[in-house]
């Protein structure tokens, strides 16, 4: 059985951001994203297995080998609901900024 975790908890924890970060140009082995860190394969692997629930990163199998990528349709869907967000504070910031300059 899956269980669905929520993606903002998900990439809430700086070791998993780094690990999308890590395999967003280059699919990786879980040993080859364990290289960059200083925890255990055993806690990057409860990482992957977390971004892996929230289907952040798929799995490909090459030979004995299992390759993780970025999935990028989990990505926009993540992008697409911060954007109307991102375009309020833009528009804030800019008012603030239009205000500030009246008093230089």
């Amino acid at each position: 059985m899956e269980i669905r975790r929520d993606v903002f908890q998900a990439i809430a924890d700086p070791t998993r951001r780094a690990i999308l970060a890590l395999i967003a140009f280059q699919a990786m082995t879980p040993n080859a994203i364990a290289e960059h860190f200083d925890s255990s394969r055993q806690a990057v692997s409860k990482h992957i297995q977390i971004l892996s629930e929230c289907r952040l990163v798929t799995q490909e199998q090459t030979g004995r080998e299992i390759y993780y990528h970025l999935n990028p349709k989990t990505i926009k869907e993540i992008a697409d609901f911060i954007e109307p967000f991102r375009k309020l504070w833009d528009d804030r910031f800019n008012k603030l900024e239009t205000i500030m300059n009246k008093y230089k």
